[in-house]
């Protein structure tokens, strides 16, 4: 009797230090209050046995058995999300199964600046090592992207000719990108942007004004890449208005700047008269499309500009703008500040 007892006194303690080792390998670190972290990537398609292997051989958990048997007794081995993530040897394995199963993984923050047009976001895209600067040109001036893109809300690109690619539509902003995303993913993350910038209210003016969006789209392109404040881009905005109803020419020096991919002060007479859609010298109305990708400012400008008796404007070295009611007046200006 007393042997038995023994026995079995002796199995519960056996039991007992078994379960205070599990739960110390699960629920301790192994190395408790370890800040620094590592980078750890999950492919599509590995199971919770690889994962468990790969922490384990990287040193982040002390087992991998331990974890696996934990991710299987958790239900959450069909959970685990892939990608890239932040993780170190001073977390617990409940900790790290919970930044995998909610896809906490690692993002970088990329910002497109107003008035960039695709080139520069191709050469910016490969210097943060996202794609090449071709690969990215290709996919955005492909002619079948507006009917491959996803969102149901996308209508806005419906008016855009299926011969030009989404120059201007690609809103200037910060936005937050994994290393497991693709580029696609990446382009329609920023096109669903735009489509929540572009409200109801303001698709509501742009059709009261008898205006498609891409005609906006591409204005706003010319305002953005003009001038600099909101004041000065809403007066500009009422006189490409005010020519494009009588027939004017824009005489835009950015679309020059477009066509020949280089940035003057100014441009000689040769350089207006290059034969291209996008010159507003030689040709009347909106460029083929938009220049570059425009901000709200100026989107906003372009759909409610500002009446003025002024016909013409030039920019000053230091960036001021200077409006002229009579061409008279404009030569004197140009005169006087573009010497």
């Amino acid at each position: 009797m007393k042997l038995r007892f023994l026995s079995i006194s002796l199995i519960f303690l056996v039991v007992f230090i078994g379960c205070i080792f599990i739960w110390q390998m699960i629920y301790l670190p192994k190395s408790p209050g370890f800040q620094q972290t590592l980078n750890f990537s999950i492919m599509k398609g590995q199971g919770s046995k690889e994962i468990s292997i790969a922490l384990e051989r990287q040193g982040i958990i002390k087992s991998g058995f331990i974890f696996r048997m934990y991710v299987l007794a958790r239900g959450a081995a069909k959970k685990l999300q892939a990608g890239e993530y932040s993780l170190s040897s001073g977390m617990s394995i409940p900790e790290i199964v919970d930044k995998l199963v909610l896809g906490q993984i690692l993002k970088e923050k990329i910002t497109i600046i107003e008035g960039w047009n695709l080139k520069d976001i191709g050469q910016y895209f490969e210097e943060k090592g996202i794609c090449s600067s071709e690969d990215f040109l290709k996919l955005v001036t492909q002619e079948n992207f507006s009917q491959d893109f996803a969102c149901p809300c996308g209508d806005f690109l419906k008016d855009k000719p299926k011969n030009l690619g989404l120059e201007g539509y690609l809103f200037p902003d910060t936005y937050e990108i994994s290393a497991s995303e693709k580029l696609e993913d990446i382009v329609r993350k920023i096109l669903v942007n735009f489509d929540r910038k572009l409200t109801g209210g303001l698709r509501t003016e742009i059709k009261s004004q008898d205006k498609t969006i891409f005609e906006i789209m591409t204005m706003a392109s010319l305002i953005e890449k003009e001038v600099n404040t909101l004041e000065d881009k809403k007066i500009v905005s009422g006189i490409f208005w005010k020519r494009l109803k009588i027939g004017k020419p824009l005489e835009s020096c950015a679309t020059i700047a477009y066509i020949l991919g280089v940035n003057k002060w100014r441009y000689s007479f040769d350089d207006t008269r290059i034969k291209s859609p996008y010159n507003t010298y030689l040709n009347r109305g909106l460029p083929l499309g938009p220049i570059c990708n425009p901000g709200m400012e100026s989107i906003i400008a372009t759909i409610y500009p500002e009446e003025s008796d002024y016909w013409y404007y030039l920019s000053t070295k230091e960036g001021k703008t200077i409006f002229s009611r009579t061409i008279e007046e404009h030569n004197i200006a140009k005169a006087k500040y573009q010497q």
